[in-house]
């Protein structure tokens, strides 16, 4: 039976504990200057503010933010970079990116999904965030993500959207 420790000493093992690992899509960056998507974006990075989470982003993230408005653009620019982990797109990242099109998770126009996907999957990340209902945070998506995943040798991927990702308890 696991002992548990006095209320004092809980609160000075959390601070102790290892900080989760976000990897975020280009949605999320965009997702801080939507109406729609705003508040739960701004908790997310209250969350990262605070240094409750690192966020993990990707040389695939920076190509996309290239066509991106200037203030979406400079987002992540504002932070220092010891907030991020930065990751580049491998060879075994792409490759792993084709499968999940030839396994028709999606069709080949979300080849950039998909190597959010793959990359995320590889660096082992905690969760992946995302805005993109359609061909990331999708249940039959990340079913067929995690299927390839497990088939080629690889842990399934946590994938949520920020809403999920925030603590509603500390009245953020």
């Amino acid at each position: 039976m696991e002992k548990l420790l006095p209320l004092h000493l809980e609160s000075k093992k959390s601070k102790f504990m290892k900080r989760q690992r976000i990897y975020i899509d280009t949605s999320i960056v965009g997702g801080f200057f939507d109406v729609e998507f705003e508040k739960e974006t701004k908790m997310l990075f209250q969350r990262l503010e605070k240094r409750e989470v690192i966020f993990v982003i990707s040389t695939v993230l920076g190509k996309e933010l290239v066509e991106a408005p200037l203030h979406v653009k400079n987002l992540l620019e504002s932070y220092d970079e010891t907030f991020f982990e930065k990751v580049i797109l491998t060879d075994e990242a792409k490759e792993l990116a084709e499968k999940y099109i030839a396994e028709n998770v999606v069709g080949r126009t979300s080849l950039d999904d998909c190597r959010h996907i793959a990359i995320a999957t590889i660096n082992n990340v905690d969760v992946l965030a995302s805005w993109n209902f359609k061909h990331i945070v999708n249940l039959s998506r990340i079913n067929g993500y995690n299927a390839v995943n497990i088939k080629n040798g690889y842990k399934t991927l946590e994938i949520r959207n920020p809403k999920e990702l925030i603590n509603y308890e500390q009245g953020l």
